[in-house]
């Protein structure tokens, strides 16, 4: 259930590289369906509209981190599927221990506590 509170543009603006290169870590998707499970993993409180998603790819691309190439299959359109290339991965692997610290900050100074998928 989403929060009551809509998370800010600015919490979005600043996750929004690590939740992208996290989906694409398991397997090269399409920027719909990246946008589709970023909402329904987050239980539609982080939605990436195709405005600000196609951008953001883009700017991933021309840093390196991701490659796209277009893929055609018979009966559907023409899509560009993005994956992980290894300056992603070890980029992923910064940002990842820099949003575990921060959120170790956010829970001895706020008292916000998380619950752990591990």
């Amino acid at each position: 259930m989403p929060p009551d509170e809509p998370i800010s543009p600015e919490m979005k603006k600043g996750s929004a590289e690590l939740l992208i290169l996290a989906l694409i870590e398991e397997r090269a998707r399409h920027g719909y369906e990246i946008s589709k499970l970023i909402a329904s993993r987050s239980d539609g409180a982080l939605q990436f509209h195709v405005a600000s998603l196609y951008p953001l790819l883009y700017r991933l691309e021309d840093r390196g981190w991701i490659e796209g190439r277009w893929v055609e299959k018979p009966g559907q359109r023409r899509r560009r599927y993005y994956r992980l290339t290894p300056e992603g991965r070890k980029v992923l692997a910064r940002q990842r221990s820099v949003w575990q610290d921060f959120v170790r900050a956010l829970e001895r100074v706020a008292g916000i506590h998380h619950e752990s998928s591990a």
